[in-house]
């Protein structure tokens, strides 16, 4: 998949932009606060309907605008052309079109055009609540399996039923527990499928990110990943029915696939204690390119892959086998922020790859002819 044209307008600290992209490589450089990001933040938006970073879509309206409008123009196979066009407008909803055809579901168009981002904000998979990792692995499965979306949210619909007449009647002595019983069933009904779901999921995942850490990092550590669950070897109705009473003072739900969590490992530790800065480094960028891969394997086409100011981050062996990993064929188009526009000339003067650098000053964008 490659995305070919790129439009913004009244986007964050972007006035109105249209980018003839590289089908390789697009690196962006300019100082901390000149919009780099926001470029990485737009392509995001046309594949996810959102921002990575800051989920209000008003705030991404440039300052004394009311609307912004996103449209990128897409080659997804060797013929087939696709355009996506996302605009918002502060009190109205907010409107995504395929090929001028607006969506009846958002979340219909999740997946379809598939898009892998590594970040500084990645960290909070490691040091973050449980719910991040959750939404993490919950959102790759997304990008291929539109029922394992519809599930999760008939789940969390559910649940949201069942923790409010719990709130509403953790007093109340005449309880009905025959409509207890019927949300138990449906949020088993759904939840059993998450879980095994997840379960079929990481089974795949975790060698896929053991082999690249090994080549990212160059160590003898054995990268993993430890699926916690409640629902692990037991039945979730008997547990739902074996806690009522706990939750009906504890007023909320305390069992279900809410509750997971995704533990990463190296050497059969948990990397968030016993991993350096630099192990932790090199296992989210693992994490990242095995779902790149993954999700190949699954869309048939290459997703893009959007490496945001990650270089300051790591020293130069890890960034030059990042390099050679990525400018090799199988991963397709590639979009890079960086503040040092020397450091992109040195890292890529033995790469032979095509590549278009632009200079981005105050959302300001300019193509560097080289």
């Amino acid at each position: 998949m490659q995305l070919e044209d790129l439009y913004l307008n009244n986007f964050k600290n972007n006035r109105e932009s249209k980018l003839m992209l590289s089908p390789r490589i697009n690196i962006f450089v300019g100082e901390n606060g000149a919009g780099k990001t926001n470029i990485l933040e737009a392509i995001y938006y046309l594949s996810f309907c959102k921002s990575p970073f800051n989920p209000t879509d008003k705030q991404n309206i440039m300052h004394n605008e009311n609307y912004f409008m996103l449209r990128g123009e897409y080659l997804l196979k060797k013929e087939s052309k696709e355009i996506v066009n996302i605009s918002f407008k502060a009190g109205e909803r907010k409107k995504i079109k395929r090929n001028e055809k607006e969506y009846d579901r958002i979340s219909d168009h999740i997946g379809e055009f598939p898009l892998v981002m590594i970040s500084p904000s990645d960290s909070k998979l490691i040091y973050g609540a449980s719910e991040d990792r959750r939404k993490y692995i919950d959102g790759v499965i997304s990008q291929f399996d539109h029922n394992y979306l519809h599930t999760l949210l008939n789940y969390n619909k559910v649940l949201q039923q069942r923790n409010s007449y719990l709130k509403a009647n953790a007093n109340s002595s005449t309880i009905d527990h025959s409509l207890l019983d019927i949300l138990d069933e449906k949020l088993c009904l759904y939840g059993e499928d998450v879980h095994k779901k997840r379960h079929a999921f990481l089974i795949n995942f975790i060698p896929l990110i053991q082999n690249y850490y090994l080549f990212i990092s160059n160590e003898k550590e054995r990268a993993g990943i430890r699926y916690k669950s409640q629902l692990k070897d037991a039945n979730f109705l008997n547990l739902l029915k074996n806690n009522r009473q706990r939750d009906l003072i504890l007023r909320h739900s305390s069992i279900g696939i809410h509750r997971d969590d995704i533990e990463f490992m190296l050497n059969d530790f948990p990397i968030k204690r016993y991993g350096s800065q630099g192990q932790q480094k090199s296992f989210l960028i693992a994490l990242k390119i095995a779902q790149f891969e993954y999700t190949y394997k699954k869309k048939n086409y290459k997703p893009l892959l959007l490496l945001d100011d990650i270089f300051d981050k790591l020293d130069i062996y890890r960034v030059k086998q990042l390099m050679k990993l990525v400018s090799r064929n199988e991963f397709g188009q590639i979009f890079i922020t960086d503040t040092n526009e020397e450091r992109i000339h040195t890292i890529f003067e033995k790469i032979d790859v095509a590549k278009n650098i632009f200079m981005v000053n105050q959302g300001e964008i300019t193509q560097i002819k080289e």
